[in-house]
């Protein structure tokens, strides 16, 4: 948790206020990306089709809204199945999000989240609200800084960037993460911390993991899914 990583401050009698520790972590953090455009997630020409598996939407099991849910995960909410794009669009009932994943992925929400992922389950996404002072951080930006320290501090090998974003949102990426259980190689990791226009003590958090091989690709498809966010604020 980011407590940990503000724990080990207070622990080490840091005299900087927690404002310039915060700004000192993220400019360390801060770096060049190939793939990544000047301030900006790019898909370099990508679209969901080259994601997409064409199944006309067979693959997001779309219920009977009468009928009681099975247990586990509740299946997502399909809005729209686009075959022309190669996307579903999807909303996560319980955080008031929507978002476009590709064709051929599942999704499922939960009380404080939505998922989503491939075929092989390679490609994940998590998508869940953030309370800022619950994550013992002040905002967006404290938030980026402490989470790449604490990921770095607990996975030395793990390669970390964070990017702030022209649009006022951040981008961290995480490199030779450490595998799951089933997945073959090491992962990236990309997290897309968007602030709460109305609130600078909340957001919403975008997170893709795919395997590090496909860190390019990845990017790519990160930068696709953060264009079609909607949030209810």
């Amino acid at each position: 948790m980011l407590k940990e990583f503000l724990n080990l401050i207070s622990e080490h009698k840091q005299k900087e206020s927690g404002r310039a520790l915060a700004a000192m972590a993220l400019a360390l953090l801060l770096s060049a990306s190939p793939g990544l455009a000047q301030e900006k997630l790019d898909a370099g020409g990508l679209t969901f089709k080259d994601f997409a598996t064409q199944d006309r939407g067979a693959s997001f099991d779309r219920r009977d809204p009468m009928l009681p849910e099975p247990p586990g995960p509740a299946v997502a909410r399909v809005l729209e199945i686009d075959s022309n794009k190669g996307l579903a669009r999807i909303r996560f009932e319980p955080i008031k999000a929507e978002i476009s994943v590709p064709l051929g992925w599942r999704a499922f929400q939960e009380p404080e989240r939505g998922t989503a992922f491939n075929a092989d389950r390679s490609y994940r996404l998590l998508v869940w609200r953030l309370d800022f002072p619950f994550e013992g951080v002040r905002d967006a930006e404290h938030y980026a800084a402490t989470k790449g320290g604490t990921i770095r501090a607990r996975h030395p090998s793990t390669k970390v960037q964070a990017h702030k974003l022209a649009d006022g949102t951040f981008l961290i990426i995480y490199e030779n993460a450490p595998p799951a259980q089933g997945d073959q190689e090491a992962r990236t990791v990309f997290d897309v911390v968007i602030p709460d226009p109305n609130n600078p003590k909340a957001g919403l958090l975008m997170t893709l993991g795919v395997p590090m091989s496909q860190t390019d690709r990845g990017l790519k498809l990160a930068a696709l899914l953060k264009k079609t966010i909607k949030v209810d604020w």
